[in-house]
Formats: C-alpha cells, structure tokens, sequence
C-alpha cells in the first residue's frame, strides 16, 4: 500500500474492478492505412511523425481501408477469451475532442463488437483460479501521442501511433483485488504474446490499463455504491496494482468524512475520469466521465461493414494455440511440476516449445521414460536451471542459445541414468554453449565426467574415505544429532577421491551399509 494511502475506519465493503486495456496489435500497417505500423517490431524505432500518409493526417478525399490481418487478429484474442465471434459487425465513427487524431474523430466500434461475452480464468497466489467474464473485445484505431516538454508553453504532436490497430479488452467488474487486476492484465499479455497478436513491449505502450474502480459499502442495514473511477492510462503491472490500492482507500475514506452512512443513496452512481501520479503515488480527477451519447456514435459512412462468415471464423481458430493457462494446468498435473516451475515454462511461447520438443525427443535411450527420453523433472531442472541463467544473462530466450531440444533430451538423460552427475550436467552445458552441435555423451566422455558404476572401485574409494575420517564414522555412530551432516561428510570424501567419477547412489548405498553394520 503506498505510504500516502488515507486511512479510514473499519467498515465492510466489497471492491468491484473492470478492466479496460487497450493493447496495439502488431501488424505490418495500420488499422485503416497502408503505412507502416509502429507496434510491428520493424517500425517500432521510426522518427517522429514518419509513419504517416493522406489517411492518418486527416487529408480531403482520404479513403479508410481496413486491415484484414487485424481482424483477424483480434479474433483470435477473442477466440482465446472464450467470446463469441459474430456474424456481423460495423464500424463507428466516435466524435471528441482528438488533439493527437486530426481527423477529430476515432473510426470504432459501438454496439456490435467484433468479440463479446466470454470468459477467462486466472490462477491466483493461493494457486486456486478465479473466473473473469470478458464483456466484449472491439476493435478501433489509436490515437496519436502529445509530447510535454517541461517547462514550455507548448505541447508537441507525434502522430506515429495515430491509426495503429487497437484492441479494447473490457470485463466485467469480477476482479476484487488490486493484485487481481494485475494479475489479470499479466495473464492478457501473455495470451497476445502467444498468439502473436501483439510484442506486449510495456515501455512501447504496447498495452495500457484502465481499471474501474468503486465500493459496495454496507452499514446501518444498507448498502452505499461510491461513484466508479476510471484510472486512464497506466502503462504498468506495479501502477495497475498501486493505482487500483489507493482508490480503494480513497474512496473508503471519502465515504467516511461525506457522512455518507447517515445519508440517503443515491439513484445513479457517478462516474469520474482520474489519473495517476506515478510519482505522488496518488490519483487526481480529470473529469467527469463521458456517456456514450456524448461520443456522438454513428456508422462510419466510409466502411462497410465486416461479416464473418463460418469457413473464416474457423481458418482463424486454427491458429490460437494451446494457451499459457492450459499449458499451466497440463504441466501440473500431467508432468507433476509446481506451479512455479510451470509459470516460468509458460511465460514465452518459445521457452515452452523448446521444453516440450525436448520432452519427445528420444534422447537416446531405450525404453525409458517418455519413450525413452528424459524424465520433465530432470528436463525442467536443466533448462530453469543452468539453461536459464545463461539466456538471462545474455538477454535471450532458450531457443536463442542455439542448442537443439534433441541435444537437451540426450543430457538430461545422461543425468537421468546416473551416466554423469548433475554438477556434471553443468560442465557438459557449458562445453555446449560453445559447441551447440556437440554430443552430450562424447563431451563427457572427453572431458572424464562419466560416472564409475563399478562396485569394487566403489567400495575401495568407500574404504579409504571411512579410513581417513574415524572421527565422522564415529559421530555418525554414535551422535544421532550428527548422524546425516557425517553422513553428508563421508560421502564428499568419497567423491574427493574418486575424482568426482563415483555414482553417488551406490557411494550412498555402500557408506550405509558398512556404517550400519
């Protein structure tokens, strides 16, 4: 909670959030024009004011044409939030005040959306899943962007962002926590991500949040609605969390000093417009919020409407891939990972495809687990692991590495067969990296990490360790305290000798069976 939160009294009250997010899809052009556009990852650099033509500046005879691959886009996003995707759909025009738009309106879309009526469910910290209904999804073009230099009497206009495809998600007010609208919008970027509808870049704007926030406050037998604060524009997961836990108490402390339990309810909640002082750590009116009417909606005259016939809608299903939620619960409960190991697998769509290309690949053995192939855990443990590390040190995803799932498979089934200890694991990847088309196998072989499973070696480095600490055999006997660190200690000193070649299982197994003895 932000330290500048007000505090109020005890009452009970129950929050209500809706999202509304705002997330620019990354096709080649723009929503209406052939120019190019800047949330695809080749434009997303463009000077100010490049990425423009007759359409996007508003000129006299400018024509819109709609983007195909938006739609289609979108429809997949819908597809994914489980809205229906109907027969019909038209394109509005709403009028306001666009400084940033120069045309003075924004092409739309009102009363019949492109998605609506679905519902999602997102796994919370507790590890249960809460149901969110998405209320619609539409599609619309951006505005541009206003540039405050500090200190000037002026602003400045960069109309790159003008026209560019934007996908309005907007649920239904089911979130009840300020974690769980972040929570929410994490779950939405992953889901765009995966399906490739949009880079999801925070800082590029790629996403913005828009959470409406009011109370239901009960006292007295009754039940009091504070008036809903719409948030504009947070371009953050830690805002959205912070901006939605200082409304809440807002609000809470509002209805305290307005006397509002000795006052009659009123008929119609208000609805304010607010922004957030990411700096303050406080949230300040900017007015109060429009109605519909107010936008003045009507067809655009210039667009014909988009009607989606069954053999479209079903091309495009075909590429919504398994999602990071589904993905999730497979990996918990088929594969037996946590759900923090399950998290990080999911979170990039590449990552995962590498994990479970790996997971079918044979791995060079018969028989064995996953038809012969690693096992997930020991799979799981290479690739968040040392695999991990390197690729966040080096920025890059597991693909980037360069290292194929198949070679992945053949050393997490070396470890798995006992062949080379786990800390051998490590020195195998690192012999990887600078060679991605080496063989797991041969490199331990080379570099001597192949363990010795032969039971008489053993037992003679087994014979010379208990030899040269009577001190730990002795406290394991005789200090059931101590018995597992000697233990532990006996065991590093038969690994000591043998060079690190010994099994550890049979070192274990044999240390047990001469100290009990």
């Amino acid at each position: 909670m932000p330290s500048s939160s007000p505090s109020t009294n005890a009452v009970d009250y129950k929050v209500l959030i809706g999202m509304e997010i705002h997330v620019q899809l990354a096709t080649r052009t723009k929503m209406f024009s052939s120019v190019a556009n800047g949330a695809h990852p080749d434009h997303s650099n463009a000077p100010p004011n490049t990425l423009v033509d007759p359409v996007i500046l508003g000129l006299p005879g400018s024509l819109p044409i709609m983007n195909k691959r938006a739609v289609e886009m979108a429809m997949m996003v819908g597809m994914a939030l489980g809205c229906e995707i109907p027969s019909f759909t038209k394109w509005d025009r709403k009028s306001y005040f666009y400084p940033d738009l120069p045309k003075n309106y924004q092409i739309s879309q009102y009363d019949l959306p492109l998605c609506a009526q679905g519902a999602i469910e997102i796994p919370l910290a507790d590890g249960k899943y809460k149901k969110v209904r998405i209320r619609r999804a539409h599609l619309e073009e951006d505005a541009g962007k206003l540039l405050h230099d500090g200190g000037e009497s002026f602003s400045q206009v960069d109309l790159n962002r003008a026209g560019v495809p934007l996908l309005e998600v907007v649920t239904e007010p089911d979130l009840s926590s300020p974690e769980e609208a972040r929570i929410f919008g994490e779950e939405l970027r992953r889901i765009c991500r995966y399906l490739g509808a949009s880079q999801g870049i925070m800082q590029l704007g790629h996403m913005r949040f828009e959470p409406n926030i009011n109370l239901h406050i009960s006292a007295n037998g009754q039940t009091w609605k504070t008036s809903i604060s719409e948030l504009k524009n947070l371009n953050s997961f830690r805002s959205v969390e912070r901006a939605c836990a200082y409304e809440i108490q807002r609000q809470l402390a509002e209805w305290h000093a307005n006397g509002a339990a000795n006052q009659p309810i009123p008929k119609k909640v208000a609805k304010f417009t607010r922004g957030w002082d990411d700096d303050k750590n406080v949230s300040v009116v900017q007015r109060s919020k429009e109605d519909a009417e107010d936008y003045r909606y009507f067809p655009d005259p210039d667009l014909v409407p988009v009607t989606v016939s069954d053999e479209w809608r079903n091309e495009v299903r075909k590429y919504v891939v398994e999602l990071p939620i589904q993905r999730r619960q497979r990996y918990e409960k088929q594969l037996g990972l946590t759900a923090k190991e399950s998290m990080v697998l999911v979170e990039e769509r590449q990552n995962a495809e590498l994990f479970e290309a790996a997971l079918a690949a044979d791995g060079g053995g018969n028989g064995g687990k996953n038809g012969g192939g690693a096992s997930p855990r020991r799979l799981t443990n290479i690739l968040l692991g040392i695999a991990s590390k390197t690729a966040n040190e080096r920025g890059a995803l597991l693909p980037d590495l360069g290292i194929p799932a198949a070679t992945y498979a053949k050393l997490a089934k070396l470890a798995d067969d006992g062949t080379i200890s786990a800390s051998a694991a490590s020195s195998v990847f690192e012999a990887l990296l600078a060679d991605p088309a080496g063989d797991p196998k041969t490199i331990a072989q080379t570099k001597g990490l192949i363990l010795v499973r032969d039971t008489a070696t053993t037992e003679k480095w087994v014979d010379e360790a208990l030899a040269a600490n009577p001190n730990a055999v002795d406290s394991y006997k005789n200090n059931p305290k101590k018995k597992q660190a000697s233990l532990g200690f006996l065991r590093g000193a038969v690994m000591k000798a043998s060079g690190g070649k010994a099994d550890p299982k049979l070192v274990g197994d044999l240390l047990e069976k001469k100290l009990n003895a």
